[in-house]
């Protein structure tokens, strides 16, 4: 009986291609929307998680808030104070550094190359991996003596020296008001899609490594402590009883404490891509609630135009409840087909998008059993009032309809 219905309900839907293409626009501009908005939502996800990855999704940071108004020189963390924090916390710290960093112009004969440098302690592939492919990464003999080495990312050292294998090579470059020449000591190559990048602030300049010593070796002092807590500790627990630390450490109070960390940084990420896709997705909700509307009066059309065939099917002994099902099929199978249009709308729109953004894009399959399953139950829910008209019509005054 259903695949007669369904079979009936093709018929009538190719019988008036236009008229029912129409009547399912408004379907298929709300889930195109909507699943353009969940597709939009995941691949923003996703994009900020590998951001975080890149930088450690177990790094924090802690300082004094820039925001006090009493700012003192002591508010400013020493490298005794950064050990302190080390031993103390040495259960849940794998890593710590100055958080030093500084963009800067390298010059070599001609070439100039915008970079931007990261002070780091020797075991900072201890926490993030690097690909090194040439030479190698700084060692404790660099950053106890504040040794003028840096690492260059691959595609920066070819931009300085014309080719990747830049090792022994010299440059110079102006840091803390001093010019000086520093040294390649090793290469390294990085795969980072161009929107991760653009996030992560290199697009214009190349990054590169430096011992965090010779960005600090000034007055050896440093407004934040960056750090990367070890496997399996609680992010959230370990900043609050560092901002206890600290507050006591620099005598004040908890609230004049900022802490920052990867993990608080995606929730509050999160959040704000779940408020933008609710609002987006009222207005698609909007499109839905047009298009059951559009269904429910071109279904109303259908059964004006189709009393004397009502009367006949029930003339020959059909049910009230055969007459019904028969129309409720109709109206869910023309709006499950705007839903699946939609769909392949929806998906298409994402994908050319992340083509031309050259980002990976996330389709949840779940996303679209929801949205077609959706679809069909709007269909069903706007052709019940058709329905029901078709299926309590007099069979006697059917039949008399012209």
């Amino acid at each position: 009986m259903l695949i007669e219905n369904m079979s009936m309900a093709f018929h009538a839907i190719r019988a008036n291609k236009m008229r029912s293409f129409l009547t399912m626009l408004g379907i298929i501009i709300g889930i195109g929307a909507v699943i353009a908005i969940a597709a939009v939502g995941d691949s923003m996800r996703n994009l900020f998680t590998d951001a975080f990855k890149d930088v450690g999704l177990n790094r924090a940071a802690v300082m004094v808030s820039w925001e006090v108004d009493d700012f003192r020189m002591s508010d400013q963390f020493t490298r005794a104070e950064m050990e302190r924090i080390k031993d103390i916390f040495s259960d849940r710290v794998e890593y710590i550094d100055s958080n030093a960093s500084d963009r800067v112009e390298a010059v070599n004969g001609r070439r100039k190359v915008s970079y931007q440098f990261q002070g780091v302690d020797s075991n900072y592939t201890d926490v993030q991996p690097l690909d090194i492919i040439y030479g190698r990464f700084l060692n404790e003999s660099d950053v106890k003596g504040a040794a003028n080495h840096v690492v260059l990312e691959d595609k920066g050292a070819i931009k300085l020296f014309g080719t990747a294998d830049s090792v022994g090579r010299t440059f110079r470059m102006t840091l803390n008001k001093i010019t000086q020449e520093y040294k390649v000591v090793g290469v390294y190559h990085k795969d980072m899609s161009p929107m991760v990048a653009m996030m992560m602030g290199n697009g214009q300049s190349q990054s590169g490594f430096i011992p965090d010593t010779v960005l600090t070796r000034s007055n050896d002092t440093f407004q934040a402590v960056n750090l990367y807590s070890r496997n399996g500790t609680n992010m959230r627990q370990l900043m609050v009883d560092l901002k206890q630390y600290v507050a006591k450490l620099k005598g004040r109070p908890e609230s004049e404490i900022m802490t920052m960390s990867a993990v608080d940084q995606m929730g509050t990420m999160d959040a704000q891509l779940g408020t933008m896709s609710a609002a987006v997705g009222g207005i698609a909700a909007i499109s839905l609630l047009v298009g059951g509307i559009g269904i429910m009066n071109i279904m109303m059309v259908s059964v004006t135009e189709r009393t004397r065939e009502i009367g006949i099917r029930k003339a020959l002994g059909a049910r009230t409840k055969d007459i019904m099902v028969q129309f409720l099929t109709e109206s869910a199978l023309m709006s499950a087909c705007g839903g699946i249009i939609g769909v392949i709308l929806g998906i298409s729109l994402v994908k050319i998008g992340g083509s031309l953004l050259k980002m990976t894009v996330v389709v949840n399959p779940a996303v679209i059993v929801l949205a077609v399953g959706f679809s069909a139950l709007v269909g069903i829910f706007f052709g019940l009032y058709p329905a029901s008209k078709a299926a309590n019509a007099d069979p006697i005054e059917a039949l008399r309809f012209e």
